[in-house]
């Protein structure tokens, strides 16, 4: 699929090019705000408050997402999108180990902004179903991407599965319960892990 293809694809991976400009304009407007009332108040605020945020009619919501779940998958997919995109903006920019570095410390965030949306996606809604196969599906080739120039240049060790990684700096993110000090201090000793016999 090309770039252009994969642009027209919305974030719950329908085809977007049949929206009119300011249809996709509504959706992305609808996508932010609920991704910062998410995050500001959980999934259950009320949707005419993302609604009125995004400057959007509640009929206008509804249309294109007609469940909160349906929301509340787009905007997970979105973030996941967002996210494993970077992978290949720091590559581009960056010395291969910097990139890798860069790039864990924004799933470190993603990870951060996808607290609001933990309970829900837990909750065993069928909408929530293909969300695990997204997430691994998008990172892990971002990550392995990534760490493949690193082994190359020589600064990372060999041998280190990406979704491992992933997992363990989840881990790391759920175990600092938002204490910094003591995240940084893990992320310290993960990357120090990577090196060591590099």
């Amino acid at each position: 699929m090309t770039e252009s293809q994969n642009a027209a694809q919305d974030v719950k991976g329908e085809d977007r090019r049949g929206l009119r400009a300011d249809a996709l304009r509504n959706e992305d407007a609808v996508l932010e705000a609920a991704k910062a009332a998410f995050a500001e108040q959980g999934v259950d605020v009320p949707v005419r408050d993302i609604a009125a945020r995004a400057g959007v009619g509640i009929g206008t919501l509804y249309r294109r997402f007609p469940k909160r779940s349906d929301l509340v998958a787009a905007v997970f997919r979105q973030q996941v999108d967002a996210c494993a995109k970077e992978a290949a903006a720091l590559a581009a920019i960056h010395a291969p180990v910097e990139a890798l570095i860069l790039w864990l410390r924004r799933y470190l965030q993603f990870l951060a902004a996808k607290k609001g949306l933990t309970s829900a996606l837990h909750s065993g809604d069928p909408a929530y179903d293909s969300l695990p196969d997204y997430f691994r599906g998008n990172f892990e080739p971002a990550l392995s991407m990534l760490m493949q120039r690193a082994v190359a240049a020589g600064d990372i060790r060999e041998g280190i599965d990406p979704y491992d990684l992933l997992r363990v700096v989840g881990g790391l993110s759920a175990a600092a319960h938002g204490e910094e000090d003591f995240l940084e201090r893990m992320f310290a000793l993960v990357i120090d892990g990577l090196r060591y016999r590099a």
